[in-house]
């Protein structure tokens, strides 16, 4: 009856257009069996599971040793079984499912359950109001909006008494100072702090047990001294002594994030924190039989108060890093800002300090440094927010680019003269020669008119000589405000300073120009 259900199940979320891989994650079942189903009629399901009642299966020849071995020994493993099997007749030759099937029939037939070397467990009494608070951490696997995995980690925090729970979820693993920042909004969450807190042996936490004597990470010892609370580190592998918080874990794995896809960071915290006034908060917990936010009412006036400035937060630098990448931008909340052509170098750090203030975001080379980029801050996702100032502009076309640079000028016959003889000599960079004279334009507003008369007249065709003409005569204009050097009373006049050539007769010269002949004679 199991198998015609669960070929009912496989031929209807089949036909509403799952996948064979989707539906065997549903059913719990391998995508070969999935195959197989549909492959059939319901006429051969019926006729084939008519059959396994009375078909001979390939361990019943074994199956007095089988079943003598589980009688021995409840907790043994399928697997194990497979092993003994093999390792009496060698010859043997069996699927491990095989195995497990029969094993499992075995159990139900003969009623033997797999007994294991359980923990006992006594019940124990409820804590405190206010007393203490547990805290893990879990990872999961969703899709985004793409269709694709996306690794999400996440910290969860619960009041012992009350159940009220708090979560925060990360899109890369957590570091010392995110542990830290997810505590005070913990706390402020709570409305107070506990008087303990008990914590599994996180590398992010405990360097070792030591024996009893915790060594904590220097920036979690500090900050356990800062907020004045009382550290409990269970023992390895043993989640049991915080089970409440391994049961939250579960809970949100399986009731808030399983099957949900994942837009972004913002919004999934955002979804998150609202599940928990909905549900994980609200919903009558199965011990207690309260509901977690009213039992909270009440604990919250049993937990210390959060102290409004914390000194370890105000003392830390609270700009955001961000890696610069080839095409020169940066990634922030699923959007790319562009920052100056040559801000990334090949081989180096390529890091810059993010900050937001009154809706603009601030892109500096160091936390207090100089200012990269400033752009207003993006609400969409996947969108290129770009400076026209940090690379070509490509909006316009090079006739219109002209036009404008042209526009700019009184003398707009010679204005067009200049750029027509540039694009006749720098056609492959003509748009660079304008973005030059364009800069020009735009720092020597009171200048380039000039510089063009003396360009055209002396035929210099290049606007970098028009950018350096200007220079020029900026240069000129500041060393010609010095004052002139005046010479004393009492020197010589500049006529005198000149002396003049010593004079030879002409008969010298040619004396010396006739040797030189008799020379070349002989």
């Amino acid at each position: 009856m199991e198998k015609l259900y669960l070929y009912i199940q496989i031929h209807q979320l089949n036909d509403q257009g799952f996948s064979k891989s989707a539906i065997a994650r549903k059913l719990g079942v391998c995508r070969n069996t999935v195959y197989t189903y549909l492959r059939m009629s319901l006429d051969e399901a019926n006729e084939w599971i008519a059959t396994l009642d009375t078909r001979r299966k390939k361990l019943d020849p074994y199956h007095k040793l089988v079943l003598s071995w589980l009688k021995e020994h409840p907790d043994m493993t399928a697997s194990q079984v497979e092993d003994w099997l093999k390792e009496k007749y060698p010859n043997l030759q069996i699927s491990d499912s095989a195995v497990r099937n029969y094993v499992r029939e075995v159990r139900d037939v003969y009623h033997i359950p797999r007994s294991l070397n359980n923990r006992e467990y006594i019940a124990v009494e409820e804590l405190p109001m206010g007393l203490q608070a547990q805290v893990d951490w879990g990872e999961f696997t969703s899709k985004n909006t793409d269709g694709k995995s996306v690794k999400l980690y996440f910290i969860v925090f619960v009041l012992s008494h009350s159940r009220y729970k708090y979560v925060e979820w990360l899109d890369r693993p957590f570091t010392i100072d995110d542990a830290i920042r997810c505590h005070e909004n913990a706390f402020y969450y709570f409305g107070g702090i506990p008087e303990e807190i008990v914590y599994d042996q996180d590398h992010l936490i405990a360097v070792s047990e030591n024996a009893g004597d915790i060594i904590l990470t220097d920036k979690f010892a500090a900050y356990k001294k800062e907020r004045g609370f009382r550290l409990y580190l269970c023992r390895k592998s043993d989640p049991e002594s915080k089970g409440k918080i391994e049961n939250v874990v579960k809970y949100v794995k399986l009731n808030f994030a399983k099957h949900r896809v994942f837009p972004n960071l913002e919004m999934w915290n955002e979804k998150c924190l609202a599940w928990l006034e909905r549900k994980g908060n609200k919903s009558i917990h199965n011990t207690t039989k309260k509901r977690p936010a009213e039992v909270h009412a009440l604990e919250k006036q049993h937990l210390r108060p959060v102290s409004t400035v914390f000194s370890y937060e105000n003392n830390s630098d609270p700009s955001i890093t961000r890696t610069v990448h080839k095409d020169n931008i940066i990634k922030y909340k699923s959007n790319r800002y562009s920052l100056p052509i040559g801000t990334y170098k090949p081989k180096a750090e390529n890091r810059v300090f993010i900050e937001v203030a009154d809706d603009f975001l601030i892109i500096r080379t160091s936390s207090k440094g100089e200012i990269l980029a400033k752009h207003p801050l993006c609400k969409g996702k996947g969108e290129l927010i770009k400076s026209r100032g940090h690379a070509q502009d490509y909006s316009k076309g090079i006739k219109a680019f002209k036009e404008t640079i042209i526009s700019q000028f009184k003398d707009q016959e010679s204005a067009t003269k200049f750029i027509d003889e540039l694009s006749v000599r720098y056609p492959r960079h003509i748009r660079d020669q304008l973005q030059v004279m364009q800069h020009v334009i735009n720092k020597f507003s009171d200048k380039f008119e000039e510089a063009l008369q003396i360009c055209c007249k002396k035929q210099l065709w290049s606007a970098n000589d028009l950018r350096d003409l200007i220079r020029h005569q900026e240069h000129l204009r500041t060393s010609s405000s010095t004052l002139p050097i005046k010479l004393p009373s009492t020197a010589p006049s500049p006529l005198n300073l000149v002396e003049t050539a010593a004079t030879r007769d002409m008969d010298v010269y040619l004396d010396i120009l006739g040797g030189v002949a008799n020379g070349l004679d002989s």
